[in-house]
């Protein structure tokens, strides 16, 4: 990997050895919000916008200019960024985006979509005259909060290097990976560890319940031991408590299980693993669970263990 900057000291992009620029926020969701803030506290000039009015109100709520189109957005910024939901609504913002883009800016994306999608939208902005950096971040809406995201990015290297003092911002590490979609690439393997060591840990789990171990004994053990990784560690401080409040997810985790399980077909690669990880996401959500941390495929795996013990 190239162009790799990590464990880097915050510093105020409004200092002279920085550019200030003006940036066109779309989407204001979990991510994208603390995001966007974050850009326009350290001096950049960031306008917001999101379909959804109740998104559009926190915003505003929040301290960042909302403009009512995408025209005006288009017309405000030299650099856009997007941060939506899933490819549907990636491309539909994205086609509109470049319609109205005009050469000389800069379109950055980082939601998390398919690399067939990204690819798509890629001959459209070259089409248009617009650079496309995919700009893909790796952790959740509380660490967007705490600029601990780590941003991965593919496309034109100079493009990257001139927004590198906005990645700083999000977070303590950076990386430059290629010039196509090696990020959207990137992304999906991280997401497939990440869904894969929750599926390892719920039955780890119940192999310790049935065996007579405390749970917040076993949580204890875990992140001391070999096995101890951040995601397991994360995870501990809210488990151990049987705490399910999301961070991501189970309906999140599907889209982006759903994208890797996609990726291994087009590459014509068994993921047996991950397989077994979507049916239990999918499980966790005919059982109501859609809306709760996508650990609570774990709940569903002592809930099976304990059935099983009082039969």
């Amino acid at each position: 990997m190239d162009d790799r900057t990590c464990a880097c000291a915050e510093r105020d992009t409004r200092s002279a050895d920085h550019d200030l620029f003006d940036i066109g926020f779309v989407g204001v969701g979990k991510m994208g919000l603390p995001m966007a803030q974050r850009l326009h506290r350290h001096g950049h000039r960031v306008s917001a916008f999101d379909a959804s009015s109740e998104r559009a109100s926190l915003a505003r709520a929040g301290g960042l200019p909302v403009l009512d189109t995408l025209d005006a957005i288009a017309d405000a910024a030299t650099i856009l960024i997007t941060s939506l939901p899933h490819d549907a609504a990636f491309e539909a913002v994205a086609w509109e985006l470049a319609a109205r883009a005009r050469p000389g800016q800069l379109y950055v994306d980082t939601s998390t979509v398919s690399t067939k999608a990204s690819a798509r939208v890629a001959r459209v902005f070259e089409e248009a005259g617009v650079d496309y950096l995919r700009v893909t971040v790796s952790g959740n809406a509380r660490m967007a909060e705490h600029a601990q995201l780590t941003a991965i990015a593919s496309g034109p290297l100079e493009q990257y290097r001139r927004i590198l003092p906005l990645l700083r911002l999000l977070g303590p590490s950076q990386f430059y990976v290629g010039g196509a979609e090696e990020a959207r690439t990137m992304k999906l393997v991280i997401n497939s560890m990440v869904a894969n060591t929750v599926g390892m840990l719920g039955e780890a789990l119940a192999i310790g319940e049935q065996g007579g171990l405390d749970w917040r004994d076993m949580w204890q053990v875990l992140c001391e031991s070999a096995v101890a990784s951040p995601i397991i560690k994360a995870k501990a401080q809210q488990l151990v408590a049987h705490d399910y409040s999301p961070t991501f997810t189970v309906e999140q985790m599907r889209k982006d299980v759903g994208l890797i399980l996609e990726a291994g077909a087009d590459a014509h690669l068994a993921l047996p693993i991950t397989s077994v990880v979507s049916q239990a996401l999918d499980h966790a959500s005919a059982f109501g669970l859609g809306s709760e941390d996508y650990a609570a495929t774990i709940k569903l795996s002592l809930r099976s263990a304990r059935a099983q013990r009082n039969a």
